[in-house]
């Protein structure tokens, strides 16, 4: 079988840290090779070692199997230019996994034209057949569960999670990452995105998640979150997960600097102390939890601000703190495994 090698399609957003975020995840932690990037915006480029093209035609030249779609668009549609771009890739005979709400192997033309060139479509956020509410598998697997939860929606959950669980397996932890949406999804190969799953069965869908991950391997498993319990709009997928997910351990995440919810003017973020409160309150009654540390987003300050802010959030909610992909994940990894059972 041939060897899955990437192109992430990324036109107008490969320098966006909020909607390009998916791009920037696949390229920093996935498993799958990444043999170009492409932003018509940008061609000639080169991000991260990797290099930008502007046409599907320059792609090729790289060798890529299979192009994935590496944006996060508001409300999740493809922007008008993009259907020209998807043809192009599925025409050159490349599969194309997509992450967006807007599924594309159920476009006529699309999927016909992918049954003339031989490619696949693989549409991320499909949730899997059969699911339902939970059974209590969650509270007998034999394994200890963290999940990260934040204030606020695109703030760096999946990348605490990534971080921490890469450290864990660096000491030799058998430990495995659960994804639950697109992009961890990509980046591991595996996983359900929660937020396209009927409400209802949101709990369930963790459930089935953390059940697998122990399948694979797993006695520490570090789940994904996702939005956040206090916001307008996307509070569900995260009760959801917890309930679900049922967990030992919670890290909170939380960008410095931040009071509001992005998008949402009018709606302040709720403090930490009373979000580490919240948290714990709102854990299963069967399996109550802590939250073990916070993980600090520091990108918008500069190192010495960093330091001060991590210092600062520590003394204020009592909890060891610090930002991962900056300062390391030790110092928050050691702070879960002395709260874990």
């Amino acid at each position: 079988m041939e060897k899955k090698r990437y192109v992430v399609l990324a036109e107008d957003y490969s320098g966006d840290p909020h909607y390009g975020k998916t791009a920037r995840g696949i390229i920093r932690y996935g498993l799958t090779p990444v043999v170009a990037l492409f932003d018509s915006t940008r061609a000639g480029e080169v991000q991260d070692g990797i290099p930008i093209v502007g046409s599907v035609d320059d792609a090729l030249r790289f060798e890529p199997t299979t192009a994935v779609v590496g944006v996060a668009t508001a409300g999740g549609r493809f922007p008008p230019k993009w259907r020209d771009i998807l043809k192009s890739c599925i025409a050159a005979g490349l599969d194309v996994e997509n992450g967006l709400h807007q599924f594309i192997s159920d476009d006529p033309e699309l999927a016909e034209l992918a049954r003339q060139h031989g490619a696949q479509l693989r549409d991320l956020r499909r949730p899997p057949e059969g699911l339902n509410v939970p059974t209590g598998a969650n509270l007998q697997v034999p394994a200890r569960i963290v999940l990260t939860v934040g204030s606020d929606c695109a703030i760096g959950k999946m990348t605490v999670a990534l971080e921490l669980d890469r450290a864990a397996r660096e000491r030799g932890l058998a430990s495995v990452f659960v994804p639950t949406g697109q992009t961890g999804m990509a980046i591991a190969g595996w996983g359900i995105a929660v937020d396209a799953v009927v409400s209802d069965f949101i709990a369930g869908a963790a459930e089935r998640l953390v059940v697998e991950g122990v399948e694979r391997g797993g006695e520490l498993l570090i789940v994904e979150g996702q939005g956040s319990i206090t916001h307008p709009a996307y509070s569900g997928v995260t009760l959801g997960l917890i309930h679900g997910t049922a967990p030992h351990a919670f890290v909170l995440c939380h960008e410095a600097g931040s009071t509001g919810h992005v998008g949402f003017p009018g709606h302040p973020l709720t403090s930490l102390p009373e979000l580490v409160d919240l948290h714990e309150r709102i854990s299963l009654r069967a399996r109550p939890a802590k939250v073990a540390a916070v993980a600090l987003n520091t990108r918008q300050l500069c190192e010495d601000a960093a330091r001060t802010a991590v210092a600062s959030t520590a003394e204020k909610t009592g909890l060891p703190t610090d930002d991962p992909v900056r300062f390391g994940p030790d110092r928050l990894l050691d702070a879960i495994l002395e709260a874990l059972p």
